[in-house]
């Protein structure tokens, strides 16, 4: 249980920390942060507002008392909460400033100079980071100056995701492979055989296996860097028409204040500020799916003060105020001023973000505000790194203790050997490399090899057609992953929706009883449309619901190449739209001011004005629009939102409530729609009212908001529910049982709706039926986050529902308590999530849990999160290439993932266990003969096996056969999808533990000393016998490791076979040519069978045995399986 004092501040706040939350309260309820305006005060843009700072100069006493101290009775902190009291701070400002009209910007200037005088500025500077320099402060631009002037003040607009420069190519790579320990253990190996003293065996033994390791790493990410600088260099010298330019300008060139033309279907080279139009409303739309990974498109509006310039004064009559860069995409505070005197606001519908899409037809003019590195695009892409699996560091952790293990035995050996040895010290190091083969060489080589056999498995799978490896350093950590953080739109949806149910309260129509609401429709003539007192028969009922549907909304229909399309920020709206069009009505033109629809039975257009549009956002819920029937003479208000806000404001019924849960649980988005006609009389009042509410300067949108509800949002005519499906990606259900099923928890992080991602977690079955989802929103302060933390900790089977503003509360304020609670739960669902977000998410579950994280996304807004993963996915689709070219693996859908981890994560760690413990084995085994022999003749550091022996013990001898275990499989393919718990066991790691490996260092120490000890009993220590016990200890040794190979084999094939095989008949046609270190006479005498005979009855059986009878009384998990399957 979280204590509230663990998470609470501890000191209550003072008057001074009173006084500098009322300031916070009052900025932001202008909706800035005052951290990005602190630049701003020093720039006093008129003889006016320096008179008013100096009023305010002298005004800062009605906070203070004679003497100095905070006076508590100004009426500025006479307040009994904060809201209100920062609501006293704004209402001053505007009694001081009654005659003049202040734009925002510069009551944030006044807000922040007022709150510096009065907070101390030690306090200040306590309380906050920021620096006042030219990366922190507003941005004047002017198109005809900051291009030439201030061209080298900010970042250049050239895009580089290389991970690396030439000059730096090799340092880095050698550090990021010599920094595992087994790689620099074996260079100081290979170095150590250039001094004479200390040769043993070839040189190139040591130097070749390292160098081929180096050589193909290399290769390997020298080839991926071209990739990324060759695909850096398409986008950065794509050409670009710039304003008062003759010939187009590389996208690199571009230039802060730059006026750039743009045409349809061209990538916004830099963040810019929409100018102009074709269209005469000022109107754009623009695909954001690489950046908010929302496919719909986005409306954007270039102010009215531009729209009808002509070039000359876009050029030279114009200037733009831009805030400091950051990395809210959601967010922007400007204003653009004509002449020096003419202002008008710019907010984020004016923006045109790096990396979208125009996509409506015509082109417009924008000018660039943000380059490069300062751009919303790079600051919320996170650097690539250079991953490293969990596997390789496990083996690194245990060559740290087997070299250790090898120091200690070559001093235990040296001073066994006696104090008189004046060498002593070039005794230790022929030691240490005499038993360098315990931590051999080929083991990286090997695993190398089998990471590229995996990748080849992976790639050729038929199950999974057009799946890429673009990482093949970690497929082992496709079987160790605990968490799944996974993008929405694209990734688990296809974002196609469907409207798919409609229900009037006594009546519901789905897909399959659509024909009759269509022939419904076709009665919908200017007498069904009057409104009645009396009680409305069906057809007028669902004629008034359709209608309502066909004109709610902000969708505008466009016609390209003959098509006929509509252009919405809601793929929901488009459903509707295209709903209505499939029953008969069909939207057949719109613009800002008027609407008109296509009655398809009787060919008759029925046109309406718009008279005010009400948008929907994430704070109301729902979306308005008033229209006038020009041949009625009436004025309808018209609405559709979420229950939980609209059941409020329609009639009371009985059954919204009910109907709204049922349409829930089925996974489709609700919305309610409702209507009320408005007499002129009214109309006219809410205009007045409505307008003047506008005006204000304090809660501007809330009073415009208390307006709508006053005159419009009451007792609004109910006329039914909607139902919307998102469709689900295939197979994405049963993959994400499957997945919870092999203990995998999933969090599902996105940039879209509340709403939306509710609905989606429940059709995909990320939240089971039934289970109680606690949602946190609009969190703004500490004191609020505490609540929630207590009461998840209380409730672990609750699945959370959060967004990015109360994300980034918990993230700051209390991250290790919230990580803590938020990593046990059965299911998060993060909305409106900004890209950094997601990769911050990310790199504090894998800080905090130490677990393997796996991200999947399709997006260019998932690559931060793809490459903060420990295994980054990425799928093709519909929002391009961009995930799927920075993720580690590239699949086509969703449910690949299951296949992926289950079967081919089993694999990849399973046999790179093995291999990794097998090889270490097989260098243990001669290591102990070596030690066994050292300690026989008197503690002499003489090699036992010399020259191509070693050589020729790792590689001929062995190589094929233990490599081949990177062919086995323990359980068949289709046991892992019916039994996906087997996974559990993998997550554990008890393939590769330091259990696992101390079971093979007794096995080995058993195996090494049996061998050389019966060798030496066969033969003798004596120096003519020496090739005789090299020769059956040698020819022992090698076969021992051919057996062992065959019995660690669970699934044989063809290639094992061979391998074994071959190598033994290869070892055999080898021994006449190894008449240097071997005894031909010896081996043609029967002494020699008998004791090779026994050297290997007395090494294998016992192992066998002890093998056959631990996995008869300790069952594994998956054989448990598949004795179950063959009954």
């Amino acid at each position: 249980m979280i204590s509230a004092g663990a998470l609470s501040p501890k000191k209550p706040l003072n008057l001074l920390d009173k006084i500098e939350r009322q300031f916070d309260i009052a900025l932001d309820n202008l909706n800035i942060d005052s951290s990005k305006s602190l630049g701003g005060i020093f720039k006093k843009e008129s003889a006016s507002e320096n008179i008013h700072l100096e009023t305010f100069n002298n005004n800062s006493s009605i906070m203070r008392t004679s003497s100095g101290d905070i006076d508590s009775s100004s009426p500025l902190l006479n307040s009994n909460n904060n809201e209100s009291a920062g609501e006293n701070v704004a209402d001053a400002i505007n009694q001081n400033n009654s005659q003049s009209f202040y734009s925002n910007a510069k009551i944030i200037r006044l807000l922040t100079f007022l709150k510096m005088k009065i907070i101390p500025k030690k306090r200040r500077s306590m309380k906050t980071s920021v620096k006042l320099n030219e990366t922190n402060v507003d941005r004047e631009i002017y198109p005809d100056k900051t291009p030439i002037y201030d061209r080298k003040k900010y970042p250049s607009n050239e895009i580089s995701n290389a991970k690396y420069h030439p000059l730096t190519f090799i340092p880095i790579l050698l550090y990021e492979q010599f920094k595992f320990f087994f790689n620099l253990y074996f260079l100081l190996v290979a170095l150590s055989q250039s001094i004479p003293a200390l040769r043993i065996g070839y040189l190139s033994s040591y130097i070749v296996p390292l160098a081929f390791v180096l050589t193909v790493t290399m290769l390997k990410e020298a080839l991926d860097d071209i990739k990324r600088r060759r695909r850096d260099k398409e986008s950065n010298n794509e050409l670009y028409q710039v304003l008062n330019n003759i010939q187009p300008v590389k996208s690199k060139d571009l230039k802060v204040g730059d006026l750039i033309q743009l045409k349809k279907g061209e990538r916004i080279p830099a963040d810019l500020i929409l100018l102009q139009s074709t269209e005469p409303s000022g109107e754009a739309f623009i695909k954001t799916d690489q950046l908010d990974g929302e496919t719909d498109w986005k409306l954007r509006i270039s102010p009215p003060l531009t729209q009808n310039l002509t070039e000359e004064d876009l050029l030279n009559r114009i200037s733009i105020t831009a805030s400091a860069p950051e990395r809210s995409i959601h967010s922007f505070l400007g204003k653009v001023t004509y002449k020096n005197s003419t202002s008008a606001p710019l907010s984020i519908d004016a923006t045109l973000w790096a990396n979208t899409v125009l996509a409506s037809s015509g082109s417009c003019i924008g000018c660039v505000i943000y380059t490069g590195k300062d751009t919303r695009q790079a600051m919320n892409t996170t650097k690539a790194s250079v991953k490293v699996g969990l596997l390789e560091l496990e083996i690194n952790s245990i060559s740290k203790f087997l070299c250790a293990s090898v120091f200690v035995l070559s001093i235990l050996l040296v001073v066994f050997a006696g104090t008189n040895n004046h060498d002593w010290y070039i005794d230790i190091m022929r030691y240490l490399i005499l038993f360098s083969t315990i931590i051999p060489v080929s083991l990286r080589v090997n695993l190398d090899l089998a990471k590229s056999v995996y990748a080849y498995q992976i790639e050729h799978d038929s199950t999974i057609p057009d799946t890429v490896v673009r990482t093949s350093t970690i497929p082992e950590d496709l079987g160790r992953i605990e968490y799944l953080l996974s993008d929405k739109t694209g990734t688990l949806t296809q974002n196609d929706m469907q409207l798919k149910k409609i229900h009037l309260g006594s009546v519901s129509y789905s897909s399959e009883t659509f024909d009759i609401v269509t022939d419904y429709v076709k009665q919908l003539t200017s007498e069904t449309k009057k409104v009645s007192s009396s009680r409305k028969d069906m057809a007028s009922r669902v004629g008034d619901m359709v209608l309502t549907l066909a004109l709610c909304h902000n969708v505008t229909p466009t016609l390209e190449d003959n098509e006929l399309t509509y252009q919405a920020a809601s793929p929901d709206e488009i459903a509707i739209v295209k709903y209505t069009e499939s029953v008969g009505l069909s939207l057949y033109k719109r613009d800002r001011h008027s609407i008109s629809l296509l009655h398809e039975s009787t060919g008759k257009l029925l046109n309406y004005e718009i008279k005010q549009v009400f948008p929907f956002n994430s704070d109301t819920k729902r979306m308005g629009i008033i229209v006038y029937d020009k041949e009625k003479d009436e004025y309808w208000f018209l609405e559709k939102g979420a229950d939980t806000v609209m059941i409020k404001i329609v009639e009371r019924n009985e059954w919204l409530e009910e109907e709204t849960g049922n349409m829930a649980r089925e996974g489709l988005r609700t919305l309610v729609i409702g209507r009320k006609k408005l007499s002129k009389e009214t109309y006219e009042n809410f205009v007045k009212a409505y307008e003047t509410a506008g005006l204000s300067m304090v809660h501007r949108e809330v009073k415009m908001s208390a307006m709508i509800t006053e005159y419009l949002e009451k007792d609004l005519n109910l006329l039914g529910l909607t139902g919307v499906e998102d469709k689900l990606q295939k197979n994405v259900k049963p993959s994400i049982e499957l997945l919870r099923n092999a203990g995998v928890k999933i969090w599902m992080l996105t940039g879209d709706k509340v709403e939306t991602a509710h609905c989606v977690s429940i059709s995909a079955k990320l939240i089971s039926r039934g289970q109680y989802v606690h949602t946190i929103t609009k969190l703004t302060d500490q004191e609020g986050a505490l609540s929630h933390l207590e009461y998840l900790e209380i409730n672990k089977n609750a699945c959370m529902l959060i967004d990015g503003t109360s994300l980034g509360i918990f993230l700051k304020y209390y991250k290790k308590e919230f990580l803590n609670i938020a990593v046990r739960l059965p299911a998060v669902i993060a909305c409106r999530c900004t890209p950094q977000q997601k990769a911050d998410i990310a790199l504090d579950i894998r800080a905090l849990t130490g677990k393997r994280v796996c991200c999947i996304g399709d997006g260019g807004n998932d690559v931060s999160m793809i490459q903060s993963a420990d295994v980054g996915v990425g799928i093709v689709g519909k929002e391009g290439k961009q995930a799927s070219l920075a993720a580690d693996f590239s699949v086509t859908q969703f449910c690949h993932l299951t296949e992926l981890l289950l079967w081919h994560g089993r694999n990849s760690y399973k046999r790179s266990a093995k291999l990794s413990q097998f090889v270490m084995h097989r260098g243990l085994v001669i290591a102990i003969c070596q030690a066994v022999y050292s300690i026989s003749s008197s503690f002499e550091p003489i090699a036992l096996y010399q020259g191509f022996l070693m050589v020729g013990y790792a590689t001929c001898y062995t190589m094929a056969p233990v490599f081949s275990l990177t062919l086995d499989q323990d359980i068949e393919e289709s046991l892992t999808k019916i039994y996906p718990e087997l996974y559990k066991d993998l997550t554990e790691g008890t393939s590769l533990s330091y259990k696992t490996f101390f079971v093979w260092v007794a096995l080995s120490l058993f195996q090494g000393s049996i061998i050389q000890l019966l060798s030496q009993k066969f033969t003798s220590l004596e120096t003519v016998d020496f090739s005789k016990m090299v020769t059956i200890s040698f020819t022992a040794l090698v076969i021992n490791e051919l057996i062992m190979v065959s019995l660690e084999i669970y699934t044989w094939n063809k290639i094992m076979v061979i391998a074994e095989v071959v190598t033994f008949i290869g070892f055999v046609f080898s021994i006449p040519f190894l008449g240097e270190y071997f005894d031909f006479s010896y081996m043609l005498q029967t002494s020699f069978l008998t004791g090779l005979m026994a050297i290997l009855c007395f090494s294998i059986f016992p192992v066998w045995a002890a093998k056959s009878i631990y996995r008869r009384l300790h069952p594994p998990s998956y054989a448990k399986v598949q004795q179950f399957s063959f009954v």
